[in-house]
């Protein structure tokens, strides 16, 4: 027997131990991941109508025109079949439609950032299922989770309760990352400056895997996590765990926190600073440094436009500097009118404000000094 033929021989028994592989894509215990494995299984099987058809023609032909086979009949001139089109195209025409159907249906139904219209297939959400909310933070490589509404966070541990919907807000520190918990629903980006969002639920109690499906790093094969569905007893008594454990997360603790590590072991903080998902979420978390929702606010706005030229004459300041034309240089770029950027208004405030920020301080010694911004 070739060898070829008995190394294929001797991989047989290793597909004997594929039963015992855990197929969690195929076994979820969350009803989102079970309806995305539905339309897998769906898919899968509509493919295979023209997949497994066109196979055993391939072999009948074969085996039917085989050179030894004299009863077959031979037509070099043959050229066209009406019927035999119209089966090949309009069969997988068929497929196509159907797939493309189930597909538009199932993107709307499994948006992530569409709330949840049911707990599972038999029930319904209602109003007593109040959503939790979660802040999660993909960080150099770890994971950081905010309960907001709880007052605490975790590092590289999330917990839920079973049948509760949850609300995924999703961001990161640095590079791109994917947030995955294959028992309860699809991968989601997370993405620095940006926030995504996922609604999900846990059906059964168990510890599920959770990890980072895209690469990012040195670090990135041990971004895992562990996942607790829990009763809701259970999620009461995590709670109190958490929140006896000590530990403040603030702004200086996440700074620290958010250095790069790799193998993190669980950490629990017992309290935080309110507004530090929304301060990661906006480049802020440095006290120092403008929220990028606020330049986003002032750009929109139409910018600081004339009135603010001379608020970065620092900045030219220091660029002459470095050129070596000293400070001679500043005192020409002061010719004209000095006008500073004294406060930031909106539509909403009343026009006898916008007034009289526009028109700015009364006497030129009430003029703030260049770079100053009021």
């Amino acid at each position: 027997m070739p060898p070829k033929i008995l190394r294929l021989l001797a991989l047989l028994p290793l597909g004997l131990l594929l039963p015992g592989c855990n197929l969690v894509i195929m076994s979820p215990s969350g009803d989102i991941a079970a309806q995305q494995r539905d339309l897998i299984i769906a898919s899968t099987v509509l493919m295979l109508v023209i997949i497994i058809p066109v196979m055993v023609l391939t072999l009948f032909f074969a085996w039917r025109y085989r050179a030894s086979n004299k009863a077959a009949t031979y037509d070099p001139e043959w050229h066209h079949s009406t019927k035999l089109e119209v089966v090949i195209w309009a069969a997988p025409l068929a497929i196509i439609v159907v797939l493309g159907a189930m597909t538009w249906t199932a993107t709307h139904l499994l948006d992530p950032y569409r709330p949840l219209s049911r707990i599972d297939a038999a029930r319904p959400v209602t109003a007593e299922h109040k959503p939790l909310t979660v802040e999660v933070v993909a960080l150099d490589w770890k994971w950081l989770f905010i309960y907001p509404e709880q007052g605490f966070a975790t590092v590289n541990e999330l917990a839920a309760p079973v049948d509760t919907p949850i609300n995924f807000r999703i961001t990161a520190s640095s590079v791109m990352n994917a947030l995955s918990i294959p028992a309860m629903a699809g991968m989601i980006y997370a993405m620095p400056g940006m926030e995504t969002k996922l609604h999900a639920v846990i059906n059964r109690e168990g510890v599920y895997d959770g990890l980072s499906s895209n690469y990012s790093g040195a670090g990135f094969s041990d971004m895992r996590f562990k996942f607790h569905g829990l009763s809701q007893a259970g999620f009461d008594a995590w709670v109190a765990q958490n929140k006896a454990a000590g530990g403040a997360l603030d702004r200086a603790a996440y700074l620290e926190l958010e250095r790069p590590s790799v193998r993190e072991p669980v950490r629990r903080f017992a309290s935080l600073d309110p507004e530090l998902f929304t301060a990661v979420l906006n480049r802020c978390v440095d006290s120092t440094k403008m929220c990028s929702s606020e330049m986003m606010r002032i750009d929109a706005a139409g910018g600081l436009g004339p009135a603010g030229l001379l608020n970065v004459a620092a900045l030219e300041y220091d660029k002459t500097q470095r050129r070596g034309a000293g400070a001679a240089a500043v005192p020409a770029q002061r010719n004209t009118a000095q006008r500073f950027v004294l406060a930031l208004c909106t539509p909403a405030d009343p026009v006898g404000v916008r007034q009289e920020v526009a028109q700015g301080p009364a006497a030129d010694a009430a003029t703030p000094p260049a770079g100053q911004v009021n």
